[in-house]
């Protein structure tokens, strides 16, 4: 296999999850919802379909247990954004400190290596063929669909919805309640990839896939579109470590820091430019 079709599947590989967290980030913050726990949700969707499917010998139940956990996080965020009114940043905050806490503790305690077996999954084809419909299914349901036009207004403007008679609070509850589906499914898709779950395996996607959705102007096709090319990016280094340059040889961590240089250039080209929902964080 040559070196352009490795560099290639990687891509492909490495932008899948990203992209299916990224739209679990358009239903949140298109509803007005700022989501910066998409790290979070996809650490333990990962963790419990790795447990569950370890248990069971079930990769459907592993995928549920997966999507299950990523939903509780995802609603329990709505809960304290929502009904409490804590600050939507510091809610993430939080949940990401939750996930990353008991993903470590379920890590040593179910699924180390020494007591973990092979993890039943389905197979990787599958979450590529998610990875392309999503994005279309949500251009299509935000343009041309009731529910789609809601999530819109509410996020665009939250009291001016209210007086057309829709109510924000259960349009962003369907919407956070499509982020944890979408989450659990990318961090489901981690565990495949990886065959076994890693203590904070998820390095820093959540936060990557949120900058793709960013630079895609929270459109769901453009911010596809950008975690490919952040997915292109991881696929360089992960290539080029340990190979030389122009007769020079690149230090690994170099390579290792690219994704995240490209992410800082992205988004810095991307602020003033692109314009977040008018709603985001109001209630």
């Amino acid at each position: 296999m040559s070196g352009l079709t490795i560099l290639l599947l990687s891509t492909v590989t490495l932008s899948a999850p990203l992209i299916l967290a990224a739209m679990g980030g358009f239903t949140s913050e298109r509803g007005g919802v700022i989501n910066i726990a998409l790290e979070g949700k996809m650490l333990m969707a990962a963790a419990a379909t790795a447990l569950v499917g370890l248990g069971t010998h079930s990769a459907p139940f592993g995928l549920l247990a997966g999507i299950g956990a990523a939903i509780v996080m995802s609603l329990l965020h709505w809960l304290i954004t929502q009904s409490f009114r804590v600050d939507h940043v510091v809610s993430g905050m939080a949940i990401n400190a939750i996930a990353l806490g008991g993903t470590n503790f379920l890590d040593k305690a179910f699924t180390d290596p020494a007591h973990a077996g092979e993890i039943p999954k389905f197979p990787l084809e599958a979450y590529y063929v998610l990875a392309v419909l999503v994005p279309l299914a949500l251009w299509f349901a935000a343009r041309r669909t009731r529910p789609g036009l809601h999530l819109l207004a509410v996020g665009s403007d939250p009291d001016k919805a209210r007086q057309m008679g829709v109510a924000p609070l259960r349009v962003r509850f369907f919407g956070l309640l499509a982020t944890g589906v979408l989450c659990g499914l990318a961090g489901a898709m981690l565990v495949t990839n990886a065959g076994r779950f890693t203590d904070g395996m998820t390095s820093g996607r959540g936060f990557i896939a949120l900058a793709a959705l960013i630079l895609g102007g929270w459109r769901p096709i453009p911010g596809a579109l950008a975690c490919v090319g952040f997915g292109f990016a991881t696929a360089l280094q992960l290539q080029m470590q340990g190979t030389e340059l122009a007769g020079a040889r690149i230090p690994s961590e170099v390579w290792q820091v690219l994704p995240y240089v490209v992410t800082v250039i992205a988004l810095a080209g991307a602020l003033g430019k692109s314009r977040a929902p008018a709603g985001l964080g109001k209630l």
